[in-house]
């Protein structure tokens, strides 16, 4: 079936590609890889067709190979019909690791190119250890500017259609632009109605960076989730008066502040309900209290947080955003 999922343009690498608004995570916590082909499927039957990876997920081989599937079926017509986000992981993040690590990806999925590649985390390590909670003494500072040269060769030789980066602050995402002669595309971040990113979303307007954004029903089912978004007392009004789901008021909020979003759900009946937030509105008095939620970051990520490393506190690591 064809999808009904808008495009939005994506200024900031020097193209006009577009990215489908609503995406499907694969991230499976713990990392499971066997359950991500069959759900990749029947996401493309039910017409998503942006599909967000990583190298630390261990879900790039299983996405490939229901791409495979999807274009051996006649699901899609053509690869270009998809649209397949991935990402450096610290241990990659050095420069002469960029290059074989975006070719690696690309023989995981099994593509010749993915048409966005996200830096994941604004911190690199010590090369060969693939782990999300690695040993702080492997934690070591990113040279921003050598390492997003890497990546935009990774763009010039056409291994990426556009480039950016995930987890950045205003101040981080500063320091790449101050340099980059191709500006990222994207920064994906966690966004929900219990962190908004008001001033984060406002610099990278005004910069030309889209943002994306993670987390977006406060990554339930991970081990730094939590139920706090799903059971708001203001979203479960919200919902009951739309009828709607809290799920679809928080994904239809995002999708109003002009962001995309990648939410992952394997669960059929709700991969379907995520869907069904583009034909309907929220009111500006459900915006409004929305707005006034307090906030709070869900995934702050100390673990990245180290006495002897690049970042000494979570202060330094979000740059005051947190």
């Amino acid at each position: 079936m064809d999808s009904m999922i808008p495009d939005v343009v994506l200024i900031g690498s020097g193209n006009t590609k577009s990215i489908p608004v609503l995406g499907l995570g694969t991230a499976v916590y713990p990392f499971s890889p066997e359950s991500v082909k069959q759900s990749v499927l029947q996401a493309i039957r039910l017409g998503y067709r942006h599909f967000d990876t990583a190298s630390l997920y261990q879900t790039e081989q299983p996405l490939g190979e229901a791409i495979a599937e999807a274009l051996r079926l006649g699901l899609v017509k053509s690869r270009g019909d998809l649209f397949v986000t991935s990402k450096l992981w610290c241990s990659d993040a050095h420069t002469h690791l960029v290059l074989p690590a975006i070719h690696k990806t690309l023989g995981n999925l099994g593509l010749d190119y993915v048409d966005l590649y996200l830096i994941h985390w604004p911190i690199s390590s010590k090369p060969g250890k693939h782990e999300l909670f690695m040993d702080k003494e492997d934690l070591l500072p990113m040279d921003f500017r050598a390492i997003w040269e890497a990546m935009e060769e990774c763009q010039k030789l056409g291994l990426a259609k556009s480039i950016g980066v995930s987890n950045f602050s205003c101040k981080k995402l500063q320091i790449i632009l101050d340099t980059a002669c191709i500006p990222p595309a994207v920064n994906q971040v966690e966004m929900n109605p219990f962190w908004q990113q008001k001033k984060l979303r406002e610099f990278c307007k005004e910069k030309g960076v889209h943002v994306t954004a993670y987390s977006p029903l406060g990554a339930v089912g991970t081990p730094w989730g939590a139920n706090n978004v799903l059971d708001c007392a203001v979203l479960k009004e919200i919902a009951e008066t739309r009828g709607k789901t809290v799920a679809q008021v928080c994904l239809r909020w995002a999708y109003e502040q002009g962001v995309s979003l990648v939410v992952k759900s394997f669960n059929d009946k709700r991969m379907r309900e995520n869907l069904d937030i583009f034909d309907w509105k929220l009111s500006s008095e459900d915006l409004l209290k929305i707005d006034q939620i307090p906030q709070k970051k869900g995934f702050p990520n100390p673990k990245f947080v180290y006495e002897k490393g690049p970042y000494k506190s979570l202060e330094e690591l979000w740059d005051g955003e947190i």
